[in-house]
């Protein structure tokens, strides 16, 4: 194999340019094999093989910088630099995490899993090398999709006026992960169609120079490109048309499915049963819901930043819902604001995006949702422990974020019926925008009656007893039952056993009846523990007797993690709650028997 031969950008530079197609090969066999086994990023990075052995080629990392936007593109510029082991060995699989990181790398220049960052990013080093009277290249790669985000537009805006050498690298495979919405999809369909050569055009107006690459799976091409505008002193977009999935034929026919591919089979392209999504899960049960509030309700408008999947909205179900369903790109503030903006025009709008890119659009939540108390829904998908394994998309801090918003209704439901109880309430009512924090540990049910409505902060009791009340909050409220199990059969003691339902408020009627016949809350909440859930339930009990324990994420997040690891991590196995719960109970006989 040529790839043997490489374990650094030196040694690629070394080979005739004549064998860098068959090294693309070789990686791109490398990069299908691997997730074949392990999962990851798939499409993406299948679509840059050739594009990142160019930039190496002909650039100098890591004197040259090279930023790769969100990094789901970087799997390449991994085994180039040094960490093919990792795409080879099964048992290093683990060593690289799926982001650019720089304890990995000096190669990486930065820890970065959210999209339209990169552009920034070059700038900021292109401004500091000026400053600092150097010369290396700057490189941002971000794809047309990433361009649809805020940072990307305010980024190219200033960039010239930044001055200094700047390459941004367009990868433009047209698409997200699901199809590319907005004008500047259009805009770059249109020079893709001229070849980039159209008379309007959207880079040159900004004021950069421009080069187009018909075929960004052509090694020579990019090459040629590359060293035209290496070492330049000014803003350049360097245009390169790429297909996602490149060279594995599911993967180009359905790029949305193979965007992160869960381990499969190679010949078949089926996901190995116990790997794949559930075929009953929360995006099924509420695209379905949503669907039918659709053809029922004109005014229910669907909204996803580029994560329509999260709502189980697939092609057909985008399509049947036509303009009642709105895709802002990976644009979260903008679709955050355009839901404020809809909800205070009379409509009904439901938007999704996952936890962690909620952060991205704190300030609109605050400022347009809640200061102007626009009544609209907003979903939180992949919270949690089990939402995603990785530091750059931990769905861990939700809670204490968006849970102490004034005037935003923050919901955790445990199990389907909750779900869609709070969800058809929160739709239909109007006067308080509402988040409802979608449970990611797998579908559960109830055959207990569920609230109506939501409105004022009502805990539920499940199960009444004495000396301990465990409240379990949304998808740990499973992890809650299992507790009471243990403190039942180890200590002899029926705790009592309460649904919270609500992140944000406190049902002080309830905590307050509490202290009559319970002497310690241990509250578990699914995000860490710091400015969370639990806080509120400490600070109610701060000048009374009562003992609290707060079970959460207490540990800093690590690049990747297994759920296991990081439960054990911060003592949330039931064992060793039920083991703090014994340190401050103590005894194993209830207090009926003592008497």
């Amino acid at each position: 194999m040529i790839l043997d031969k490489v374990t650094s950008p030196a040694d690629l530079k070394k080979l005739p340019a004549d064998k860098l197609p068959e090294l693309a090969r070789e990686i791109r066999d490398v990069l299908i094999n691997k997730a074949s086994n392990f999962g990851g990023h798939l499409g993406s990075n299948l679509g840059v093989v050739e594009l990142t052995i160019a930039l190496h080629y002909v650039f100098d990392s890591p004197k040259d910088k090279i930023v790769f936007d969100v990094s789901h593109q970087c799997y390449v510029h991994k085994i180039l630099t040094g960490r093919k082991a990792a795409f080879l060995d099964e048992k290093l699989y683990r060593s690289v995490s799926g982001y650019t990181n720089p304890k990995e790398s000096e190669h990486d220049m930065f820890n970065v899993g959210h999209t339209s960052t990169s552009i920034s990013l070059a700038c900021g080093l292109a401004k500091g090398r000026d400053i600092c009277k150097r010369t290396e290249n700057i490189i941002a790669v971000i794809g047309d999709a990433a361009l649809d985000g805020g940072e990307a537009f305010e980024a190219l805006n200033s960039a010239v006026e930044v001055g200094g050498g700047l390459i941004v690298v367009v990868n433009d495979n047209d698409m997200s992960i699901p199809e590319n919405h907005g004008a500047l999809c259009k805009h770059l369909a249109e020079l893709r169609k001229n070849e980039g050569k159209c008379e309007n055009n959207f880079f040159k107006a900004l004021g950069f120079d421009y080069y187009f690459v018909k075929d960004g799976h052509n090694i020579a091409e990019l090459i040629e490109a590359f060293t035209k505008v290496k070492d330049i002193t000014h803003p350049v977009i360097v245009h390169c048309v790429t297909k996602k999935g490149k060279g594995y034929s599911f993967a180009e026919d359905n790029s949305e499915k193979w965007h992160w591919a869960h381990p499969f089979n190679i010949e078949t392209g089926e996901f190995y049963k116990g790997t794949a999504v559930p075929k009953e899960n929360y995006g099924s049960i509420v695209g379905q819901y949503l669907m039918q509030k659709i053809k029922d309700d004109p005014k229910i408008v669907a909204m996803t930043a580029s994560v329509p999947a999260y709502i189980g909205f697939n092609s057909e179900r985008r399509k049947e819902a036509g303009s009642q369903y709105v895709d802002v790109g990976i644009a979260e503030a903008n679709g955050v604001t355009m839901a404020a903006a809809i909800a205070k025009s009379g409509g009904k709008p439901v938007f999704v995006t996952g936890s962690s890119f909620y952060q991205r659009a704190y300030d609109q939540i605050e400022q347009e949702m809640c200061i102007n108390r626009c009544a609209a829904t907003m979903l939180v998908a992949f919270s949690g422990i089990n939402g995603h394994d990785s530091d750059a998309h931990a769905g861990l801090y939700d809670m204490a974020l968006l849970g102490n918003i004034p005037g935003l209704i923050y919901l955790a439901p445990s199990n389907k019926q909750e779900y869609l109880a709070m969800l058809e309430w929160s739709i239909e009512q109007n006067e308080s925008p509402v988040a409802i924090r979608i449970p990611w540990n797998g579908v559960h049910y109830t055959n207990e009656p569920v609230p109506p409505e939501y409105s004022k902060t009502k805990y539920m009791v499940r199960k009444s007893g004495s000396q301990v009340a465990i409240l379990g909050l949304g998808s740990f409220y499973q992890l809650a039952e299992q507790v009471a199990e243990l403190i039942k059969k180890e200590m002899k003691i029926e705790p009592t056993l309460i649904d919270p339902m609500f992140i944000t408020g406190v049902d002080e009627p309830l905590l307050e009846d509490l202290k009559s016949n319970h002497k310690l809350i241990v509250t578990l909440e699914d995000g860490i523990v710091l400015g969370g859930f639990g806080a509120r339930i400490s600070q109610f009990y701060g000048v009374d007797d009562m003992k609290v324990i707060n079970c959460g994420f207490h540990t800093e997040v690590p690049t990747q993690f297994t759920v296991e690891e990081m439960m054990e991590k911060n003592g949330l196995m039931p064992e060793q709650i039920l083991q703090r719960v014994k340190d401050i109970v103590g005894g194993n006989e209830s207090t009926e028997e003592k008497k």
